[in-house]
């Protein structure tokens, strides 16, 4: 359960940060007590959080920018924004992702343009998220940075080619990064989740025959929820795992452990 305090004087972007996991997130870092930006495409959803998470505070706890990942200079104008405001960065979540019909297909199934698409969300936007957390990370010494990869990141499946290989991507890159920024007391790690429910696997979920199968795939006998993968991507954040970097961590009920 929240302490209330594991973030406390903290402040964080939130990726994808209005629906699924990174809505999960984003409530749970409040109820931390961090500060945090919800970062996304959803004008909607992410104004419609930003209002619940304010209610009943002293101040801004949570901040609602509209945000396409894949751009650099948007990347820059909210981390300056965010050090303006508040100045410091102490946490960035690059959970925004992407996969659908453009991510599902098999190698010869695959077209250029939509593996493109899928790597700029799911990899090329986590390399902008973190180069341009660095520095503001370095003037508070140190921060931490936590890249939503995917178990298809680290095993395969008949299909998927541009999904897995730019969540294998994503997790490569960020023991790369965790290498790197060691000496800034800059950790980079990567979460994994296993087949979770969240709008973006609604689609697959709703029907019975996919959801039975994948149950059946999971030791633990039943899907994750987003709230299942927030406490993961929680303790990456806060203090607990200062000594933690360069890893991947697996939320997935079991199911590569067959």
């Amino acid at each position: 359960m929240p302490t209330g305090n594991r973030l406390e004087g903290k402040t964080a972007i939130v990726t994808g940060g209005a629906s699924g996991i990174g809505e999960a997130t984003t409530r749970l870092f409040v109820e931390e007590g961090a500060r945090v930006v919800i970062a996304d495409i959803d004008d909607a959803k992410g104004n419609a959080l930003e209002a619940d998470l304010n209610k009943n505070k002293n101040g801004v706890a949570a901040l609602f920018r509209q945000f396409d990942v894949t751009q650099e200079s948007r990347w820059i104008e909210v981390v300056d924004e965010v050090m303006e405001m508040w100045g410091r960065l102490d946490v960035v979540v690059n959970n925004a992702g992407m996969s659908g019909e453009k991510g599902r297909a098999t190698v010869e199934e695959t077209i250029v343009e939509n593996w493109d698409t899928v790597f700029a969300v799911n990899s090329t936007a986590i390399m902008l998220g973190t180069k341009t957390a660095i520095p503001a990370m370095r003037k508070n010494g140190g921060g931490s940075i936590v890249n939503v990869s995917s178990i298809f990141g680290i095993v395969g499946s008949p299909a998927g080619a541009a999904y897995h290989a730019s969540k294998g991507a994503a997790r490569t890159f960020s023991k790369a990064a965790a290498v790197s920024y060691a000496k800034d007391n800059i950790r980079v790690n990567s979460v994994h989740p296993g087949f979770t429910d969240t709008p973006m696997t609604f689609d697959i979920h709703s029907q019975k025959e996919i959801r039975d199968a994948r149950e059946k795939m999971t030791p633990m006998g039943r899907l994750g929820l987003p709230e299942d993968i927030a406490y993961g991507i929680l303790y990456l954040a806060c203090s607990e795992s200062s000594w933690v970097t360069g890893i991947e961590l697996v939320i997935d009920g079991g199911e590569i452990a067959w």
